[in-house]
């Protein structure tokens, strides 16, 4: 099954090395499909999602949310996920 959208998320891992700390920027992708959203590590069907949100912050990045029966789920994101709630919501309101 093909998704209809997607929106790329980042996730920092911080590794130790030579004893240096790093902080590594690793570029995943949520993908909105017919019944449901899924990230790399989660799948949420879409009547477990009661919404989506957004709140841009000051400074790169920016914090998506997905309002679930599981609690809220948040995602670091670099870009704009308008397209991707938009989508989200007409989806849902068929």
């Amino acid at each position: 099954m093909s998704y209809i959208i997607s929106q790329p998320y980042v996730m920092v891992e911080r590794r130790i090395k030579d004893y240096k700390q790093q902080y590594i920027e690793v570029k995943e992708y949520l993908y909105l499909y017919e019944t449901s959203v899924s990230s790399k590590t989660k799948q949420f069907h879409l009547h477990h999602i009661f919404d989506i949100s957004y709140k841009p912050t000051d400074g790169r990045y920016g914090f998506l949310y997905l309002h679930t029966n599981q609690g809220v789920i948040s995602y670091q994101v670099t870009e704009d996920p308008y397209s991707f709630i938009e989508a989200f919501r007409k989806l849902i309101n068929k």
